[in-house]
């Protein structure tokens, strides 16, 4: 990783929970639930388009070491898995990152939708079905 001032390149070893060969993870730093983990890539990149394909495997693999660990550590009954790719997606770190979020059962009263309530006047599509 180099050292641009990037948050994700400059990580103390004390934070970084797993890692292979193109990738690591660690919690959220300013979690939405318990266990709300990051899987980034080692290399500098802002967008998960620019990623390799071995890139991508392994950020794939750590995913799923990170959600073993979280069922194992919290028991959470689902999860939402997302990327903020380029600034009108809400990317506020430019470099890639992988949000694993664990879900509890009541943590919202109406969950669902999912991810799509980034844009909350169209994330209820089943309330009014004539659309």
């Amino acid at each position: 990783m180099n050292s641009n001032g990037c948050p994700f390149c400059t990580l103390p070893r004390a934070r970084i929970l797993g890692g292979n060969e193109h990738a690591l993870w660690i919690r959220d730093g300013f979690p939405v639930s318990p266990g709300h983990s990051l899987v980034i890539p080692k290399r500098h990149t802002g967008s998960f388009f620019d990623t390799s394909d071995a890139e991508r495997q392994a950020l794939l693999a750590l995913l799923d070491e990170a959600r073993a660990a979280t069922i194992a550590e919290f028991a959470p009954a689902g999860f939402n898995i997302g990327i903020n790719d380029g600034p009108a997606a809400g990317q506020t770190v430019p470099h890639l990152h992988i949000h694993l979020i664990p879900r509890f059962e009541g943590d919202q009263a109406d969950p669902r939708g999912g991810v799509r309530w980034v844009i909350p006047e169209k994330a209820d599509y089943w309330s009014d079905l004539s659309r």
